[in-house]
């Protein structure tokens, strides 16, 4: 008898069957890998105009205070992220992570205030941990996991004229605002971010609401589906960390080169000092550096090197010096890209190392990232 569990479905699965997509697992969901088109196109697509994304298996929370003060909330929320929440304007939204005792990191996420409220973006597979967190550290607040919403990701150069077709007031957004904005006659949240380096818009909308919204939205010339094999290559050329291959229970903020996600208020002297969990550890990085750092990896040729490569600092594969967490084939970068993590001593840009390809020693360069140059608008 199988006891695999069923594979959970989002509220745009018929859509994605419609429109001839390739499903695959992922995160205990059925989700579209790619499109008719492909991974190459869908890529360029959305580089170079409006692609739609379909991530309504991340997890959408919203945590308020008992009180129904926004400012209790956000301190409450501290004790779990290194982040400046309490700062953080109404109608704006920042990345943080929460970490654990020993200052690693349980998971990345996006936290907006919500004016009395605030609406945290998990990632899929660890959207039950996390709301179990939440509850278990949370009090004097509610967490309530949103079952009813779908969640959707317009990302290009174009996505503004896309979106702004159905609502124009979303063009006067900037990079990292929140806003409610009426949609196919509904209410949605909407952010003006993404995970692709690409100027975009992520759209919180009701499940009932979200077909008819992508179909309105896909009916624009601009914009076509995109599925998950070209989100991984846009997010990778970007340089953002995919939870699970780049960041874990196993690496630091600091040796993720994640530190830009720290504000001063929380650091060493800062009016909110620590308070975190780890934070002994993340300071002391802060200041005093890591032995590792995540850095950006260009292999030589075409051939792309795939996660769980190892690296070495010979051609003859003697000494081991790290290990690559993602990596594909770069289509705007032309060439393949990865991401790993070296010794601080050979994390600069410039410096060689090789990579293990079915038994051969590859040269690779390490490489600032991100491999392109992003188009948020500031």
């Amino acid at each position: 008898m199988d006891t695999t569990p069923a594979l959970k479905k989002t509220p745009l699965h018929a859509l994605h069957l419609s429109l001839g997509a390739k499903m695959v697992p992922f995160a205990g969901y059925d989700m579209p890998v790619q499109y008719p088109a492909g991974v190459m196109k869908e890529h360029l697509q959305t580089r170079t105009a409006a692609g739609l994304f379909d991530v309504s298996h991340m997890g959408q929370v919203i945590v308020k205070a008992v009180s129904g003060t926004y400012a209790d909330a956000a301190m409450a929320l501290e004790r779990l992220v290194p982040v400046d929440i309490l700062g953080l304007k109404q109608g704006r939204q920042r990345y943080g992570f929460f970490t654990d005792d020993n200052g690693n990191i349980l998971d990345d996420l996006m936290i907006a205030n919500r004016g009395d409220h605030l609406l945290v973006v998990v990632n899929a597979a660890c959207k039950e941990a996390d709301v179990a967190h939440m509850q278990a550290h949370l009090a004097g607040c509610s967490v309530t996991l949103l079952t009813d919403r779908a969640l959707l990701a317009l990302q290009g150069p174009k996505a503004e004229t896309v979106l702004a077709s159905l609502a124009s007031d979303v063009s006067s957004m900037k990079f990292m605002d929140v806003r409610e904005v009426s949609l196919v006659g509904s209410p949605c949240i909407v952010s003006r971010s993404g995970y692709s380096g690409e100027d975009g818009f992520e759209i919180s909308v009701p499940a009932d609401k979200a077909e008819e919204l992508a179909r309105a939205l896909l009916a624009h010339s601009d914009c076509e589906a995109i599925g998950l094999g070209a989100r991984d290559s846009l997010r990778l050329e970007a340089g953002l960390c995919l939870y699970g291959n780049d960041i874990d229970t196993t690496t630091s903020p600091i040796e993720a080169s994640l530190e830009w996600a720290i504000q001063k208020v929380r650091r060493s002297a800062g009016e909110r000092e620590g308070g975190f969990p780890g934070a002994e550890r993340i300071l002391a990085e802060l200041t005093g550096g890591t032995s590792r750092r995540r850095v950006g990896l260009r292999p030589e040729g075409k051939a792309p090197v795939r996660a769980h490569a190892k690296l070495y600092a010979d051609t003859e594969g003697r000494d081991e010096i790290g290990e690559v967490t993602s990596g594909t084939f770069g289509p705007t970068a032309e060439g393949p890209v990865a991401m790993g993590y070296l010794p601080t001593a050979q994390s600069e840009p410039g410096t060689q190392v090789f990579a293990e390809v079915r038994g051969k020693y590859l040269p690779v360069t390490v490489t600032a990232l991100p491999f392109i140059t992003p188009t948020y608008k500031r």
